[in-house]
């Protein structure tokens, strides 16, 4: 049973959200001694980790790693890598260890056994906080991409896929539907009116290849804790 909250502010969600976030990797640091937290590139979470980056955890026993990547260098102002690093391994997230997706000189359907067994070292993950597009993409699981019968069979065992989009730029390294679908809490962070209507348009859907959030929202073995502003 997937849980929505609504805030009036992006400030009320930032504070609830990071509280949430910062919670459940003590959880697993208590459980496990370390934990995972498995983030989204894109502007929407850009405060969100500039805020966690700031909050007090053992963030020398949390591994951050990516729910996607563009396959470009990591220098590269598009990478959701950069992102991270600028972003969230700062201040006292500066401690935290990161796995990221991308190769260097490799291609990217070559490498998508490859960066699977690195995310099996981490793996389960203990948060994968996922965003939206307005196509209904997330992750990099675009709609109607000729990947996604693959991306979407639970029986497949790799965690990632390489995908190639029609309708944005890079090629792309994504977690599959069963690397979603296994960690221990799936968030979805959107913000904004037209993110709403589409939300709120997927839950009646049935069509996961026209709606891959569908996928991860309407499926019998996911709880996704919606965060809305």
């Amino acid at each position: 049973m997937n849980s929505f909250k609504s805030f009036l502010s992006k400030e009320q969600l930032l504070d609830e959200l990071s509280s949430h976030i910062i919670q459940i990797l003590e959880e697993g640091i208590e459980e496990n001694g370390t934990a995972t937290l498995l983030v989204s590139g894109g502007s929407t979470p850009k405060p969100l980790f500039q805020k966690l980056s700031n909050m007090d955890i053992a963030w020398e026993k949390v591994t951050v790693a990516l729910v996607d990547e563009r396959w470009i260098d990591s220098t590269n102002k598009d990478s959701n890598e950069l992102l991270v690093k600028e972003n969230l391994l700062q201040n006292k997230a500066s401690k935290a260890k990161f796995l990221g997706m991308y190769i260097e000189n490799k291609d990217v359907n070559e490498a998508q056994n490859e960066v699977s067994k690195i995310y099996k070292t981490i793996y389960p993950f203990d948060i994968v906080v996922l965003g939206m597009g307005n196509d209904s993409h997330t992750a990099s699981l675009f709609p109607n991409n000729k990947k996604l019968e693959e991306a979407y069979n639970l029986e497949n065992e790799n965690l990632c896929i390489s995908i190639v989009p029609d309708t944005a730029p890079y090629d792309r390294m994504s977690l599959t539907l069963g690397g979603i679908l296994s960690a221990k809490n799936i968030i979805l962070h959107i913000e904004g009116k037209e993110k709403l209507k589409v939300y709120e348009e997927t839950l009646s859907s049935n069509d996961i290849y026209k709606n891959p959030i569908s996928a991860v929202l309407n499926n019998e073995k996911s709880e996704v804790e919606v965060y809305h502003a």
